[in-house]
């Protein structure tokens, strides 16, 4: 089955590389024309070039989404730009990985800020612009870290828990609108901060996914793919995990 995005618009924050980028580029192949946001407009500009070159349709967007007035700024620029937004992914995220004791107040508030201030940003002004369209496909991108926990990443965990269950409520709010609200849940998946990680941590890592690998950024980047979809018009308020069965108890 090829899904078709043909003719929507995607916003995707944070997709100048890593996972977002991944997303931009799948939401592309698939037809949508892609608003590519960061905070980097080096990246941003980069990943549009990229997709513009293979003759899919995307555009450079630079905003820090932890503002709102930013966040309103842009939703009227890209609906001016490209059009009005159908599809928008909430993927900008910071992991700030310490002891919970150790996180200075700025830390906590920067983790707050990031993570679920600028989805709810987001949500905001666009689901606005979705409701008076009746029709709207929301996904965010939250974590298995905010669904079961996970030591040294207190904050983190509270933040995508915190997005999973606006996700929820949106969901169950905008129904009546058209507008669906889901969430994608990845696990370990190979981006830069994987990268960085050691060789003992990732086997520890690795003994407790069951698939026995990685998650791939193109594996979040399909599960958005088909929740964006007409496939996926019944389906709202989930939250579908990417992670190889991570959270599964033996």
């Amino acid at each position: 089955m090829q899904l078709s995005l043909e003719g929507r618009v995607a916003l995707v924050t944070g997709s100048g590389q890593g996972i977002g980028a991944a997303i931009a580029a799948q939401l592309a192949h698939a037809g949508a024309h892609v608003a590519v946001c960061d905070l980097q407009p080096d990246r941003a500009d980069g990943v549009a070039r990229d997709l513009s070159a293979q003759g899919l349709r995307a555009r450079a967007f630079t905003c820090d989404v932890t503002s709102p007035e930013a966040v309103a700024s842009l939703t009227r620029t890209v609906t001016a730009a490209v059009g009005p937004i159908d599809i928008v992914v909430n993927n900008v995220g910071w992991a700030g990985d310490d002891p919970f004791v150790s996180l200075s107040d700025e830390q906590i508030r920067r983790l707050v800020d990031v993570n679920l201030m600028s989805t709810m940003f987001v949500c905001r002004d666009v689901g606005a612009t979705m409701i008076e369209r009746r029709a709207g496909r929301i996904i965010n991108i939250a974590s298995d870290a905010g669904r079961v926990g996970s030591g040294g990443q207190a904050v983190y965990a509270a933040t995508k828990g915190a997005v999973i269950a606006l996700t929820k409520s949106l969901a169950r709010e905008w129904a009546k609108h058209g507008v669906t609200a889901n969430c994608v849940s990845p696990g370990i998946t190979d981006t830069p901060l994987w990268g960085e990680t050691s060789e003992r941590i990732k086997s520890l890592l690795l003994a407790a996914v069951p698939l026995k690998r990685v998650g791939q950024p193109a594996d979040i980047a399909y599960a958005v793919t088909f929740l964006a979809s007409e496939e996926a018009s019944y389906i709202t308020g989930q939250v579908l995990s990417v992670s190889g069965g991570l959270s599964m108890v033996d």
